[in-house]
C-alpha cells in the first residue's frame, strides 16, 4: 500500500454506541449511566479515576466501558480493575464487530516525492470487520440468564479472605516450605564424624 495514502474512515453500519445513532448493547440501559470510550491511546490512570469518582456518587447505578480494535485489552483492563477496586458489581459483556471502510487514493508515479503531490488517481475502498466489546458494570443485580453475565466474585466481598502463602517457595503450606528446606541443608554433625575429612 505504498503506492495508496489514506483518505478517511467511516462506519460502514450503525454500530453501538450513541455515535451511531442505535440504542447500543444495552437498550435498557438506565438514563444516568456513565459511558466511557475507550480508545488505543487512552491512559488506563485516567479513565478509572473517572470511573471510580462517577461510581461513587450515590446516583450513578452503572458504567459502561466500550472500546474497538486495539483498545478491547484496554477495555477489558479497565472493567477488571475497577471490579476490584469497588466490591458487589455485576457484569454484563457484549463483543460485536463493526463494519469500517477506508477509503484509499493512489498517488501518481513521479519524481516528487512527499505530501506535495497534487493529481490523485483511482480511489481503493476497503471494508474492514473490527471487534468491539461493550461491558456494563452495575451495582444493581442483573438478569443472569442473559448471555454475557458475570455475577460478583466472592474475592470482591470483603468477608473473604484468600489464604496467603508464606513464603516464595512454599504453595499456601508452611510445613512442607520449611521440610525441603531442612533435607537440602547438610547436618552439620556428619561432616565431623567422617573420618576421611
Amino acid at each position: 500500500m505504498e503506492n495508496f495514502r489514506k483518505v478517511r474512515s467511516e462506519e460502514a453500519t450503525a454500530g453501538f454506541g450513541t455515535e451511531g445513532g442505535g440504542p447500543g448493547p444495552f437498550a435498557d440501559l438506565a438514563p444516568g449511566a456513565v459511558h466511557m470510550r475507550v480508545k488505543e491511546g487512552s491512559k488506563i490512570r485516567n479513565l478509572l479515576a473517572f470511573a471510580t469518582a462517577s461510581m461513587a456518587r450515590p446516583d450513578t447505578r452503572a458504567i459502561v466501558f466500550s472500546g474497538c480494535g486495539r483498545a478491547t485489552t484496554k477495555t477489558v483492563t479497565c472493567a477488571e480493575i475497577l471490579k476490584r477496586r469497588l466490591a458487589g458489581l455485576h457484569q454484563v459483556t457484549r463483543l460485536r464487530y463493526r463494519s469500517v471502510r477506508e477509503v484509499w487514493q493512489s498517488l501518481p508515479p513521479g519524481p516528487t516525492p512527499g505530501p506535495k503531490r497534487s493529481a490523485l488517481g483511482a480511489s481503493l475502498s476497503v471494508l474492514k470487520n473490527v471487534p468491539s466489546l461493550a461491558i456494563l458494570l452495575s451495582k444493581d443485580a442483573l438478569d443472569p440468564r442473559q448471555p454475557g453475565y458475570q455475577s460478583p466474585s466472592p474475592s470482591s466481598d470483603p468477608s473473604y479472605l484468600p489464604m496467603a502463602a508464606t513464603s516464595k517457595g512454599s504453595l499456601g503450606d508452611p510445613t512442607t516450605a520449611e521440610g525441603s528446606m531442612k533435607e537440602s541443608q547438610p547436618e552439620p554433625r556428619a561432616a565431623e564424624e567422617d573420618p576421611i575429612a
